[in-house]
């Protein structure tokens, strides 16, 4: 469950490694981002000569949670960090 001020690390190679959520991007009232969900995210810390910079505002899709994922057949899906994947306003990732 990933809600505002909630660190987040950066699964891909766009540059950024720390991100810090500031909203859950849906419903107007929704609290909570879970895997798949996308938010918006202000880079906390970046890579040295990237296209992204500290203190960007982007968009990021949520991959992996702390909180477990419960399956229809029964099966708990746990990691051991938040991570997130950078993307552009289309919905592409910015790394590869």
């Amino acid at each position: 469950m990933i809600q505002p001020q909630t660190h987040l690390n950066v699964a891909d190679n766009s540059g950024a490694r720390e991100l810090m959520c500031i909203r859950v991007i849906g419903a107007s009232n929704r609290r909570y981002a879970h895997i798949g969900d996308v938010i918006v995210a202000v880079i906390k810390e970046a890579v040295p000569n990237t296209p992204l910079e500290r203190s960007e505002v982007i968009r990021a899709v949520i991959v992996r949670t702390r909180k477990e994922l419960k399956c229809d057949n029964g099966m708990i899906i746990r990691y051991d960090d938040n991570a997130a994947v950078v993307i552009d306003q289309e919905g592409n990732p910015k790394g590869t």
